[in-house]
């Protein structure tokens, strides 16, 4: 199957010109800029009737800069999403990511709480895993406070934020003062060591194996002895999970992964649904005025998120 010629037009009228110096040249602040200038642009048309508030939420090591986006005509507490954004742990923040939250927001009735946690190289793992369980935890705290039902909360995120809702959905496991309802891993990036048919086969298009190697060399992972983390295996009890919607795309390194945690969930009883959408590519949630195929996946996507909280 081919990729959607919306998205082949886009890739095609967007490919790097030749000669640019690889990313362990660039500094990081740079190919940040690059993606924000990109990704704002790639979903202007994204709901407007939204009740959107910048505040900050509990991380780590300090208060994280955070947005709550709130769907028209939402009663008192609502079903919520903590939502942590992709980029490899190193690149996405609450711009690169807004026109999804407000699309996810109001296509699932929900409030949803979009977090900026550190990012590497700056904050080398665990930092950005850290904020996000800290930010979870408060999201809980503070339930009252962002019109959140906290026996109706949900993480969610788009690959390094699936990685982090993943982990955190494990964190929690068997936490009765932090019990998620819900997660939400959108082609999510599992393991560090991943030797799966996808990524040896796929460099790109948009996720390459250049990319993915500056990721994990910026993220810093080593011989920490939290690790193990990263990845899904023995060392995790995936009994007692929330229920999960995995998504994946035809054209992602990340795809074989993706497919292969559902069916690990499933296997350990823990209700899980795989979506697959063959003829996209990493990162297409942000990139929703590229294809209507892609709204058409948010919508989709957006339906079973509603169903898992109702």
């Amino acid at each position: 199957m081919a990729i959607d010629p919306h998205v082949q037009a886009m890739l095609d009228a967007t490919r790097p010109p030749e000669g640019l110096p690889p990313l362990d040249l660039l500094p990081a602040e740079l190919v940040r800029a690059g993606y924000r200038a990109q990704r704002t642009q790639s979903d202007l048309t994204a709901p407007k009737d939204v009740a959107v508030r910048d505040l900050s939420v509990g991380g780590a090591v300090g208060d994280r800069p955070a947005r709550l986006y709130a769907p028209p005509g939402a009663v008192a507490a609502t079903p919520g999403l903590v939502y942590f954004h992709g980029g490899g742990f190193v690149i996405g923040d609450l711009d690169t990511h807004d026109g999804l939250c407000r699309r996810l927001a109001v296509r699932a009735g929900v409030r949803v709480l979009s977090v900026d946690y550190r990012l590497a190289p700056e904050n080398p793992f665990p930092a950005s895993h850290d904020d996000g369980l800290a930010a979870t935890k408060w999201a809980f705290d503070h339930a009252a406070e962002i019109g959140f039902d906290p026996k109706r909360i949900a993480v969610g995120g788009d690959s390094a934020g699936g990685n982090l809702s993943a982990v955190i959905s494990h964190e929690l496991n068997g936490d009765p003062n932090y019990k998620l309802a819900f997660q939400l891993l959108l082609y999510p990036a599992l393991s560090m060591s991943a030797d799966t048919k996808s990524r040896q086969d796929l460099d790109g298009p948009l996720l390459t194996k250049e990319a993915m190697s500056w990721f994990e060399k910026c993220l810093a992972v080593g011989d920490h002895p939290r690790a193990p983390s990263m990845a899904y295996g023995p060392h995790w009890t995936l009994e007692g999970l929330p229920p999960a919607l995995v998504v994946t795309a035809g054209f992602d390194p990340l795809r074989d992964e993706g497919m292969d945690y559902a069916r690990a969930l499933e296997e350990a009883g823990v209700k899980a649904k795989h979506m697959d959408f063959p003829t996209l590519v990493h990162d297409f949630y942000v990139m929703a005025d590229v294809s209507p195929t892609i709204v058409e996946a948010i919508n989709q996507t957006a339906d079973e998120l509603r169903a898992g909280l109702a």
